[in-house]
């Protein structure tokens, strides 16, 4: 009896590494990454949009660096999720609107150019709300094909960036250029509480690990620039304040619901100084130029890159590395890659309390 119990452990060890049974626990699976955001962030889902408006990213010089075509990403390359996802050893994550099928137990991408926090910012776009009813239909998505134990586990390991908030300030000094003070921080109190609560249902869902791409100097924009001559040099305030008053309350916020929600960690990078420093010391970064775009017309090359899909004039630099921005609003591939690995590394002054590197390592 004695040696048929032993044959018998024997034989389920021998088991038990070929089907990993619980006698041998699966190994640790890398953690998903799940985005959410605007055009600096967006992989092509407004390619994909009903009825949407046709958009400059969907033609050329976008992707001209590295994809060598139109991708739907508003850069001459890669975008920094697609170098987040490279440190993190994924796949380039596809827009989630791509049609076909999607494995999503890697993450995906649900930005949407011209998105906004508020509902009402850039109709036609895909807004922070409806980004987040996909993520649920992705999650109810992950409970058929992994069973609802696993579907947990992928949910709470995944990794859920953000880089949203921009279009809703650019939005408010467009409209409202002369909007009083309190109304400005009431505005910015409105995006913030909205932006909370899709914080605390993705957390309700599951998810543990938020990080945060802040406002960057939304003043700065070739294309705010060149709306407004007046700025000379330097750069619009309004949008600035909007910006430095988000960037204020995100911190704040993030650290009661870190104070509230057991399990809950975050990580912010510092855009805003980060992409300042790169427009006016470009050199420093081993830019030429921080101030004009690579692509578009009039001043800064504020405007128009692409030329309405060729239609109409518009200029385009040799070689983009040496821009901090390609066109109107949105950095070349050689800022992103700089800009993501601070995300991805950087030190708790620049990316912190955690950065992204440490998020994915973490385990729950």
């Amino acid at each position: 009896m004695a040696n048929l119990n032993s044959l018998s452990c024997v034989l389920l060890i021998f088991a038990s590494t070929l089907i990993s049974t619980s006698c041998s626990p699966l190994p640790h699976k890398r953690a998903a990454l799940f985005v959410f955001g605007d055009s600096l962030f967006d992989a092509g889902n407004n390619q994909y949009i009903n009825g949407s408006r046709p958009s400059a990213n969907n033609y050329w010089p976008y992707g001209e660096t590295f994809f060598k075509h139109p991708t739907g990403r508003v850069c001459d390359g890669r975008i920094v999720p697609d170098f987040i996802a490279l440190f993190a050893k994924l796949p380039i994550l596809p827009p989630y609107l791509q049609p076909g099928e999607h494995n999503f137990t890697d993450g995906t991408n649900f930005a949407s150019a011209g998105a906004g926090v508020l509902d009402g910012t850039h109709p036609g776009t895909i807004n922070l709300n409806t980004q987040l009813s996909y993520f649920k239909n992705v999650e109810w998505w992950l409970r058929q094909k992994l069973g609802f134990a696993e579907a947990k586990k992928t949910v709470r390991r995944a990794v859920y960036l953000f880089s949203i908030g921009g279009n809703d300030y650019f939005s408010l000094s467009s409209s409202s250029p002369k909007s009083t003070p309190s109304y400005q921080r009431a505005y910015v109190e409105m995006v913030m509480g909205n932006l909370t609560n899709v914080l605390k249902e993705i957390y309700r869902i599951g998810g543990r690990k938020i990080a945060f791409q802040n406002a960057g100097p939304l003043g700065c924009t070739p294309g705010t620039k060149a709306m407004d001559p007046s700025v000379g040099g330097g750069c619009a305030e309004l949008p600035m304040a909007l910006a430095r008053r988000h960037n204020r309350l995100l911190s704040n916020a993030l650290q009661k619901l870190e104070t509230e929600l057991p399990g809950f960690k975050y990580s912010i990078f510092d855009y805003y100084n980060s992409l300042y420093d790169r427009i006016f010391k470009p050199s420093k970064y081993g830019f030429k130029e921080g101030k004009a775009a690579c692509c578009g017309s009039g001043a800064y090359r504020g405007k128009n890159c692409g030329g309405n899909n060729g239609t109409t004039e518009y200029e385009l630099c040799s070689n983009p590395s040496e821009y901090v921005w390609f066109d109107m609003a949105h950095t070349t591939e050689g800022a992103n890659w700089q800009l993501a690995k601070l995300l991805w590394s950087g030190s708790p002054k620049v990316t912190g309390p955690y950065n992204l590197k440490q998020l994915f390592e973490h385990k729950l």
